[in-house]
């Protein structure tokens, strides 16, 4: 009811402001007017993509907590962000990509490529599954591509300014054909979480008791993997980098719904929407322009950031 509400409202402020009323009377009269242009054409696309990348992000934020057992995780720890940027910056300064709808492809393949990678990595040998040197292949290889891509963009101006763009994380100007793209990718990565629910909690027991319940750890965390590299990349793909999304919704979850992986996920996917709509509307109202929405993420996950890792459950979950 919470996240309607929300939509509604996202539907009704913009550089025209409308009544709620009119913007309902817009979404159910099939009469062609201006209000129903604004609202149907322009605004409805946008909360639906605010809806959807938001609970991409937030669920495989679960999952890249619940993999790594870190609070402070959030899939750009996995180079999930870094592998999307380099592909960008590849396609547009490299093979003339242009516009968004053609180099989401590469960002997204950019991703999967990358974790697969951070996996490789991270897992070299049969049956190993240590947390620690996974988050650690993820850091370093992040750092590496992004060091890549900044001195590649560098080269290509025409790519650092697509770029810059995408880093920033919008939902601005994003075509409506995005949505159906994304709303699949989505569909998908949820059924591969969900699928990893049961696994997950009796991994956080330790990997050996996991194991004597019967839990095939390592085809749980390729799951996992598989399922962040879904939902974040093609999340990430569609609205830039937004961060602290991944991070907050999982712990504001995690005190309604307990332990319980499943849940978790269920609230998340409730949760994480609703910020980016939050933080997509403030942007909107709070300088004459627009300011990123990406930007307000940014400002509102920072200080609760400083305020996990000074809890004393920061260690671990």
């Amino acid at each position: 009811m919470i996240l309607l509400l929300l939509v509604l409202v996202s539907l009704a402020i913009g550089s025209r402001a409308l009544p709620i009323d009119v913007v309902i009377q817009a979404l159910t009269d099939t009469e062609a007017t201006v209000e129903r242009s604004i609202v149907v054409e322009s605004r409805l696309p946008r909360a639906i993509l605010a809806v959807l990348a938001g609970l991409g992000l937030g669920i495989s934020g679960v999952l890249a907590q619940s993999l790594t057992r870190n609070p402070l995780a959030e899939p750009g720890i996995l180079g999930v962000n870094a592998g999307a940027s380099l592909a960008i910056v590849v396609s547009v300064g490299f093979l003339g990509v242009q516009g968004f709808n053609g180099y989401v492809l590469f960002a997204f393949l950019g991703a999967l490529l990358t974790t697969a990678v951070v996996y490789l990595v991270g897992m070299p040998r049969p049956g190993s599954s240590d947390p620690v040197r996974l988050v650690l292949s993820g850091v370093a290889i992040g750092a590496v591509l992004t060091g890549v891509g900044t001195a590649l963009s560098l080269v290509k101006p025409q790519a650092f300014d697509q770029l810059r763009a995408w880093t920033i994380g919008s939902l601005q100007g994003r075509d409506s054909s995005i949505v159906l793209t994304l709303a699949g990718c989505l569909l998908v990565g949820v059924l591969v979480a969900a699928s990893c629910a049961r696994s997950l909690d009796t991994l956080a027991l330790g990997e050996d008791s996991a194991r004597s319940l019967g839990t095939n750890v390592g085809r749980t965390r390729i799951l996992v993997l598989l399922a962040i590299t879904i939902l974040a990349g093609a999340s990430t793909a569609a609205v830039g980098a937004i961060g602290f999304i991944g991070l907050m919704a999982p712990h504001a979850a995690r005190r309604l719904a307990g332990a319980h992986t499943g849940w978790i996920m269920a609230f998340t996917a409730l949760i994480a929407p609703m910020l980016l709509l939050c933080a997509d509307m403030l942007g909107r109202v709070m300088l004459p322009g627009e300011l990123q929405a990406g930007v307000v993420a940014a400002f509102l996950g920072a200080p609760l950031l400083i305020m996990i890792a000074r809890g004393r459950k920061a260690v671990a979950l």
